[in-house]
């Protein structure tokens, strides 16, 4: 891994990608460098302005964007990032990621990176819950995936149970471990 750190922060869409707005300028604080993928459902919830700007770097929404190199983007990212973590993750890239699905710039990312992954889920109690979630993660852990959360709570639709996204300072502890980790291999 190089000097300095980097990380890839995937940003999915549920109201809690507002606190990874947080996490993104925590990360940048300490010299981290962040890159963000941002699905296009990521978008409705918080800008690309936004990320750009506490990250100080262009954001990725696209699998067909120029960034000035000639290399896939999502492929030359795999090489150069320390850890890869999504914030919120959804249902819906938890089951994708699961089943190697890569059908946008975040999915296709993951489909690429050998390095430590941290989720961080975010969703409704009950597809947190559901019978397809539960396995999705535990098919996730057992490919060594690291989860964060989610925790209990009050959650954006009213229901109250396992769901809320873990606060940007737990989900930064955790991601400084497993650069500690990943770095000592």
């Amino acid at each position: 891994m190089s000097e300095r750190k980097s990380i890839v922060l995937g940003v999915c869409g549920g109201i809690a990608a507002y606190k990874s707005a947080a996490l993104c300028s925590k990360l940048t604080q300490l010299g981290i460098d962040v890159q963000i993928i941002m699905t296009e459902n990521a978008a409705r919830f918080v800008s690309e302005l936004t990320f750009r700007t506490l990250s100080r770097r262009p954001v990725i929404t696209s699998l067909w964007e120029e960034l000035g190199e000639w290399k896939p983007e999502h492929v030359a990212l795999s090489a150069r990032c320390g850890l890869f973590a999504v914030a919120p993750a959804t249902a819906n890239f938890i089951a994708k990621f699961a089943c190697g699905i890569a059908d946008d710039a975040l999915t296709t990312f993951a489909a690429t990176f050998n390095g430590p992954v941290l989720l961080a889920p975010a969703m409704n109690p009950e597809m947190w819950r559901h019978a397809a979630c539960v396995e999705n993660v535990e098919k996730l852990r057992r490919r060594g995936v690291h989860f964060i959360g989610p925790e209990r709570g009050h959650v954006a639709c009213g229901d109250d149970g396992p769901g809320r996204m873990s606060e940007p300072e737990r989900i930064l502890e955790y991601s400084l471990q497993l650069f500690k980790t990943s770095e000592s291999l």
